[in-house]
């Protein structure tokens, strides 16, 4: 899905990011060479999967992937200058700037975990313990902190999105960071969840597999009424916005919620949660 050329509904355009520039170049020099993504990947030994990912913003070009563009077009290094001079400071991938232009504009969101803390609610302490095991930069890492924080502000607007949350209990007992992190942040999820705009459900363990190992997701509703979907993996993350693909979501929802035990002894599960990490 093509992400860079129209921007999303209700949000302002405002011009383009170095990133994105790169991208829209990467697109037209390779179609100016008369190569389509699959030729391009054969000179480049990549697979036009990957050309496209890249040409979509779904995945971030790496140096070397330039380089090698350069040497495929003949282009005298343009690529390679354009990431050192342009964009090789920038700490959001388009994709992700996407997402964020989405967040500032949904009405509510539908959020389910199994790994981590959603990004909107966590603390700065955690926020660092989980790029780190990321395997994050040490240069980089305040500065992906301090963005990951910002966008918290998405949850202060006037009025203020509903937030439904699903998450699987392990993101409760796996330790991240240590005991005094975990601690601060299931207290600040039990503070989140006794605000009237926040919903907070647990998936118990108990309850052993359930559909929702299979991956976490997010769905955003917007103003206009339409929804947009957002999933994540090790391999990439897409924003999905297809009637199909956000209705399957819609039935994932369904399906983990379902699985969920109730809003209120979901907090009495935090509760003793936080207490173990005394």
């Amino acid at each position: 899905m093509e992400l860079l050329d129209v921007p999303w509904r209700g949000v302002e355009a405002v011009g383009i990011s170095p990133s994105e520039y790169l991208i829209r170049e990467l697109r037209r020099r390779r179609a100016a060479a008369g190569l389509t993504q699959a030729q391009l990947g054969e000179r480049l030994f990549c697979s036009d999967s990957q050309v496209s990912a890249i040409e979509t913003g779904t995945k971030p070009p790496t140096l070397p992937y330039l380089e090698s563009v350069d040497e495929a077009l003949s282009t005298g290094g343009y690529f390679a200058t354009l990431w050192h001079e342009l964009v090789k400071g920038e700490a959001a991938p388009v994709w992700l700037r996407e997402w964020i232009e989405i967040e500032r504009e949904a009405t509510a969101f539908r959020w389910y975990e199994h790994a981590f803390v959603p990004g909107l609610l966590q603390t700065e302490a955690y926020a660092r313990a989980t790029f780190k095991a990321s395997r994050v930069p040490t240069a980089e890492l305040d500065q992906r902190v301090a963005a990951r924080l910002d966008r918290q502000a998405a949850l202060a607007r006037d009025p203020a999105p509903q937030l439904f949350i699903v998450l699987d209990e392990m993101v409760l007992r796996r330790p991240s960071g240590g005991p005094d992190v975990m601690r601060e942040q299931l207290e600040h999820l039990i503070d989140c969840a006794e605000r009237p705009t926040i919903q907070l459900q647990v998936v118990p363990t108990s309850l052993g597999m359930y559909s929702g190992l299979a991956g976490a997701f997010i769905l955003a509703d917007l103003p206009d009424g339409a929804r947009a979907g957002y999933i994540d993996n090790q391999l990439s993350a897409q924003i999905a916005e297809q009637p199909g693909v956000v209705a399957s979501l819609g039935l994932s929802w369904d399906a983990v919620r379902g699985e969920a035990l109730p809003l209120g002894m979901s907090l009495d599960i935090l509760k003793e949660a936080a207490k173990t990490w005394t």
